[in-house]
């Protein structure tokens, strides 16, 4: 078994809350992991070619393609993103959009897989987890847990975020506040996100050490996901 980890974030890893959040879920799974970062990669969004309608193989050339195989060969992923106004940033949209290339035809590729979605945000990371869990939803795959924390939005590190009036650090400490690195967020710090981060990496791992039945699975997404669908026509 094989999972793959994918940290959607911009920021150098030893700055990134989503890439620590990722990568502890990882670790806690007891199952082989390759872990990719989506840094400095070029990834675009589908461009509705539809060229990958007869073999569902995304025809864009660019940084996805050689992680095309991972994708198919993973039993499950652990994917994050970081939270862009109210959302998952355009770096990790932009891949999951290619994943329109796995359904055309009925194909099954990732059908009844299962998933992790992790977000960070400078505020909450849940809005990002949410927007992966949908698309996870709609390959048929199922999120047995989501992840979010807090990170350091780039208000603490862009030089005027002590006096910017419609900055985060504003939002949260006042006017007039002075930076301590205490009163910067970090996952790595925060005690309940670390282990609710590995409470998911175990329930991950016990799921696909238990054999799970993939179409099962899948019909129980696709059911959810129809009810959705229903609540909101």
């Amino acid at each position: 078994m094989k999972i793959l980890g994918i940290s959607g974030s911009p920021r150098k890893e030893d700055k990134s809350g989503t890439h620590a959040l990722v990568t502890t879920v990882l670790e806690n799974t007891g199952i082989e992991y390759k872990m990719v970062s989506l840094r400095g990669k070029t990834v675009n969004g589908c461009i509705a070619c539809l060229g990958c309608v007869k073999d569902n193989i995304c025809k864009v050339d660019d940084d996805l393609a050689p992680l095309r195989q991972d994708i198919l060969e993973a039993d499950a992923y652990v994917f994050g993103a970081p939270n862009y106004y109210s959302g998952m940033n355009a770096l990790t949209h932009a891949f999951m959009e290619r994943f329109y290339q796995f359904r055309h035809q009925t194909a099954d590729l990732l059908w009844g897989k299962l998933a992790v979605a992790v977000g960070v945000g400078g505020t909450a990371g849940q809005a990002p987890a949410d927007d992966i869990e949908k698309f996870f939803m709609y390959n048929f795959i199922e999120t047995v847990a989501k992840v979010d924390g807090q990170g350091a939005a780039s208000c603490y590190s862009c030089g005027h975020g002590e006096t910017c009036q419609v900055g985060i650090p504003v939002m949260l400490h006042g006017e007039g506040v002075k930076f301590t690195p205490e009163m910067i967020p970090n996952v790595k710090k925060q005690v309940d996100v670390m282990a609710s981060a590995a409470a998911a990496g175990k329930v991950l791992g016990e799921r696909l050490k238990n054999n799970h039945d993939r179409m099962k699975v899948a019909m129980g997404v696709k059911e959810k996901m129809m009810s959705l669908f229903e609540e909101s026509a």
